[in-house]
């Protein structure tokens, strides 16, 4: 059953009836750059009317949850932080278990590092127990120097997502996964654990914040990789849109099939 590829905008095994909570995915799936993919609102509407809920999930740790927020807020739709999950929000969540009272290197944006000391971790530049890497556009040469002596001399090394590269409107730019390879090509480590999609933590996260049934929650994803795999490794349903970056021809030559695959998120507004 797992190798069979679903009919396009088809479901007829009445998944979507079973689902009370969607995991949404966000460039590629409801919006591109700054314009929403046709009918996404109209979407979004339909789930909130039917009595489930939707929560937006993101890799991307360069960001914290208001800017999110205020991007959607441009955009037309208003929503508050408690909609917007990201793999830095997830990190926190694991440090807070995992490494509680513990300093933190963390090789990340401002935002983030705001959002870390917000939630109560403390942040070392020099004397740190663990170190966390995160998608870091304020990189600099001295940063990666100094990340990759905390990592060579052994200390806990914790990345919140694996994406090499991130989309942008002119093409791609490195994410945290190029980063990873830098500090392996000088320090020989890759991280020991990696928070983000299509690992397991991002989606205990998930789970916990939402308070739904791992079997009546759905990742709705452009990348099988990421989304679509965050899912089926992990106890969700998983449906895959074709608006972003995976095409048809991809799912044939993957071992990840999702349970639903759709042209676009509008096309399951006659299934809520």
């Amino acid at each position: 059953m797992s190798d069979i590829i679903p009919i396009v905008n088809q479901d007829k095994e009445h998944i979507i009836n079973n689902i009370r909570c969607f995991a949404l995915d966000m460039d590629g799936t409801i919006y591109l750059g700054e314009k929403w993919i046709a009918g996404a609102v109209d979407f979004l509407k339909k789930i909130e009317e039917s009595g489930r809920q939707y929560v937006f999930l993101t890799n991307n740790s360069s960001k914290n949850a208001a800017v999110y927020v205020e991007k959607l807020h441009r955009m037309g739709l208003d929503v508050g932080e408690e909609k917007i999950i990201t793999s830095g929000q997830a990190a926190i969540d694991y440090l807070q278990k995992h490494f509680s009272g513990k300093k933190v290197f963390l090789l990340g944006n401002p935002l983030l590092q705001k959002e870390f000391e917000q939630a109560g971790i403390c942040l070392s530049d020099t004397a740190p127990d663990v170190v966390v890497t995160a998608f870091d556009t304020s990189l600099t040469y001295e940063k990666m120097c100094r990340v990759c002596d905390f990592v060579r001399a052994g200390l806990p090394y914790l990345a919140t997502h694996p994406d090499y590269n991130c989309p942008t409107e002119t093409g791609f730019i490195p994410d945290a996964g190029a980063i990873h390879a830098f500090i392996h090509a000088s320090a020989f480590r890759y991280p020991d654990r990696v928070i983000g999609k299509p690992n397991g933590d991002i989606i205990d996260y998930l789970v916990s914040r939402c308070g739904v049934e791992r079997e009546r929650t759905a990742m709705v994803g452009d990348r099988l990789y990421t989304d679509i795999a965050a899912g089926k490794n992990n106890g969700l349903k998983s449906i895959l849109v074709l608006s972003g970056e995976a095409a048809l021809a991809d799912v044939a030559l993957s071992d990840v099939k999702p349970h639903l695959i759709f042209e676009s998120v509008c096309d399951m507004i006659p299934l809520l």
